[in-house]
C-alpha cells in the first residue's frame, strides 16, 4: 500500500503539533477545530467513518466507544504523551505511520513513548 491512501481526521484534544507534522509529511488531515468546532464524539466518529479517516485522538473515551459500542471505524490511534517528552510528539507520529501504516487500517491503535500497542478493532 502506498502512503498516499492514509488521510486522517484529528479530533479537538489532539496537539496542533500532530497535525501540523503529518501535513508536513505530505499526509491529509482535517482537524475537527477547524472543519465543525465542539462536536462530539459520536459526531466525530461519524465523520471519520464517512470520510474513511483514520482518527488521530489524546481522548480515551474514543477507545471505550469502540469496545462498548463494537463500532466499525477506519481505524484510531489513541496517543499518550506526558507533558515532557511531547516535543518528539510530531515525530513520532510520522514515523509510526510511516513504518506500521497498513496495520493501522481497522485497529485501535496505543501511541507511547517508546511503546507501540497495534490491536485490529471488531469487523
Amino acid at each position: 500500500m502506498s502512503e498516499e491512501i492514509f488521510s486522517f481526521l484529528a479530533d479537538e484534544s489532539c496537539d496542533f503539533c500532530i497535525v501540523r507534522a503529518l501535513r508536513n509529511a505530505g499526509y491529509n488531515v482535517v482537524y475537527i477545530s477547524e472543519l465543525r468546532p465542539g462536536s462530539t464524539d459520536e459526531e466525530v466518529l461519524h465523520i471519520s467513518n464517512e470520510r474513511n479517516l483514520l482518527l488521530l485522538t489524546e481522548d480515551k473515551d474514543f477507545g471505550e466507544w469502540i469496545s462498548a459500542h463494537g463500532e466499525k471505524n477506519p481505524g484510531i490511534i489513541f496517543i499518550r504523551f506526558p507533558a515532557n517528552v511531547r516535543s518528539i510528539l510530531g515525530q513520532t507520529i510520522v514515523q509510526l505511520v510511516k513504518k506500521s501504516g497498513h496495520k493501522l487500517l481497522g485497529s485501535f491503535t496505543v501511541l507511547e513513548p517508546g511503546k507501540i500497542r497495534i490491536k485490529k478493532t471488531p469487523e
